[in-house]
């Protein structure tokens, strides 16, 4: 395999085992011979179960400390393009679980509530900001209750689009009144799990605008 870097640089390297989907090993090295011969080091990576997602372990094997250290920082970014690959596709409809947690809290009827909550949320879901400090979906979804009563008309709305990365979403929203004028406004904080139901959240209000 040949590969060449969006800086110009060429790597070559020959795989030498696979193990699906357990184990892939290859070499490495620079066409150019620097810093690395062809096939001068190897890479080993390991794939394994852990806590409903992978744990990735890699191990780079080089005969030179000092050119070691020097890779130490790709792999890192190498890393995180693989990190943010595989969350990319599990959490691809990320927007629409956000939409669907901003829905149900306009819902009124308990049971409807608690339906919409169950299909972008986690059992043990936690919820924090300002007025809130709830633990599971029942104590969410009376918290969101309590809302509909002590704040009547008030809906609260995504606005503009999301931002992730590796399973953390920012979803900016806005609260409206009845009338359509909007009361407060802020930025939601959404953990989402390996299956993409949401973890956890945390809401950070804007500040209020000088009068």
């Amino acid at each position: 395999m040949r590969i060449r870097y969006p800086n110009g640089v060429e790597v070559s390297g020959e795989v030498l085992e696979v193990l699906a989907p357990e184990r892939i090993v290859f070499t490495y090295g620079y066409v150019s011979g620097t810093p690395i011969p062809p096939g001068g080091s190897r890479v080993t990576i390991s794939l394994e179960p852990y806590d409903g997602g992978t744990r990735l372990r890699l191990a780079h094997e080089f005969a030179d400390a000092a050119v070691r250290d020097q890779h130490v920082q790709g792999w890192r970014y190498q890393l995180a393009v693989f990190g943010n690959t595989v969350a990319d596709e599990i959490h691809r409809d990320a927007a629409g679980v956000v939409d669907g947690w901003f829905a149900a809290w306009s819902l009124s009827s308990d049971e409807e509530r608690a339906q919409a909550l169950a299909r972008v949320a986690a059992a043990s879901i936690q919820f924090r900001d300002r007025f809130s400090l709830t633990d599971g979906l029942a104590d969410l979804s009376a918290h969101i209750a309590a809302t509909h009563r002590f704040m009547p008309g008030i809906r609260l709305e995504p606005r503009g689009q999301i931002s992730h990365c590796q399973g953390t979403v920012l979803a900016p929203w806005v609260a409206v009144a009845a009338d359509g004028q909007q009361r407060m406004s802020g930025t939601n904080v959404f953990v989402l799990g390996p299956d993409g139901r949401i973890e956890s959240v945390t809401g950070l209000l804007n500040p209020a605008p000088v009068q």
